[in-house]
């Protein structure tokens, strides 16, 4: 199934996200880069929602779109938050933990999967509640400006990325802790 409607708009995301950097680079006014990264972040993180919608619709889920979906995520949110700490608008400690936080549990789940245990591992709530939370902070520094009457997005998108922190952090303990009595078990 690589060539169903859910998958191509996953493939579209992932080809797509190099032109949330590239935005910045163009000879635009910075209100209008930030505008327009911010449009097609939210544009390609509702793709997410409505991929997942149609491969349950249309009954076109496949292995290979629940492998490609979470690589499509963690792509879109990993180049964001190089693209915002290069902007000087996110903390490099911040992405440290959250870029961190994806390779050492994609690394921990393919282990689990390679000792049979991958079902300990599965996605939780709490990684749901993270990736939404950090979904939601990183429209707000790409926008970088006043909304709704004054509010500063800058701010209010780093109080939500602190919170994403501590979610990814809280969600990577879920998981070792979920994990823990497989690893022990494989290597005594």
């Amino acid at each position: 199934m690589f060539y169903t409607i859910p998958t191509l708009l996953t493939w579209t995301r992932i080809v797509a996200i190099p032109l949330l950097a590239a935005i910045f680079y163009l000879p635009l006014e910075q209100e209008t880069r930030n505008t327009a990264a911010t449009a097609m972040f939210v544009v390609f993180a509702l793709t997410d929602w409505l991929d997942g919608y149609l491969a349950r619709k249309l009954n076109q889920t496949s292995a290979f779109g629940a492998f490609l979906d979470p690589v499509a995520d963690k792509f879109l949110v990993c180049a964001s938050l190089l693209v915002l700490v290069h902007l000087g608008r996110a903390d490099v400690f911040v992405a440290l933990i959250i870029i961190g936080r994806e390779i050492a549990i994609s690394a921990l789940r393919e282990w689990m999967a390679q000792i049979g245990a991958l079902k300990s591992v599965a996605v939780h709530m709490i990684g749901k509640v993270k990736t939404s939370a950090q979904m939601v902070a990183i429209p707000f520094l790409l926008y970088d400006g006043k909304l709704w009457g004054g509010w500063d997005t800058g701010i209010i998108g780093q109080f939500l990325i602190w919170i994403a922190a501590v979610l990814t952090v809280w969600s990577m303990v879920y998981y070792l802790q979920k994990a823990l009595p497989h690893i022990r078990a494989s290597v005594e």
